[in-house]
């Protein structure tokens, strides 16, 4: 049987489970800046900041079963910046190394034009390779580094910010 992954626009219904494929990555201290697991009361604006025709939050599952989610952000919040957005993408533990991050990304970047989206950007812990040879296997350049903006468990942590034009 062929395994089917589809994509929709998350609902309310469904943050509970994002917030939990979210929280299982926070004892990595590879994905995340949050230290403590967050709760679902904590991420109602987040979600609610999401709109469906510009920035969305897109759950991913696979044959029915929500595997993981992708949102994207407004960058700096100011309207010259409409054109970029922040792209970030979690996978539940247990779909995780199966390649469907780049099934996530992928798909990501081919519908970004449909929400006005030109400039893509993934900020991502120096240290974190896996996700930095994903954002690298689709043609994601360093555009920055800044180095020791993030303390987790009091070791010094750089952000390298990734960004892609999607103008051809």
């Amino acid at each position: 049987m062929s395994e089917k992954l589809t994509f929709r626009n998350a609902t309310i219904e469904d943050l509970p489970e994002i917030v939990a494929i979210y929280n299982s990555t926070i004892a990595s201290r590879m994905v995340t800046a949050d230290t403590e697991p967050v709760t679902v009361e904590d991420r109602y604006h987040w979600f609610s900041e999401h709109e469906s025709e510009r920035r969305p939050l897109l759950v991913a599952e696979l044959n029915g079963e929500i595997c993981g989610w992708i949102s994207l952000e407004s960058f700096y919040g100011r309207p010259a910046y409409n054109h970029t957005a922040e792209v970030s993408i979690y996978m539940d533990s247990r779909f995780r190394g199966k390649g469907l991050g780049k099934k996530l990304l992928s798909y990501i970047i081919e519908k970004s034009p449909v929400y006005g989206i030109e400039i893509l950007l993934g900020f991502i812990f120096a240290h974190n390779e896996p996700s930095i040879k994903l954002f690298e296997h689709f043609g994601f350049e360093q555009w920055a580094h800044l180095p020791s903006v993030a303390k987790l468990d009091r070791v010094d942590r750089d952000v390298i910010i990734f960004g892609k034009s999607l103008i051809k």
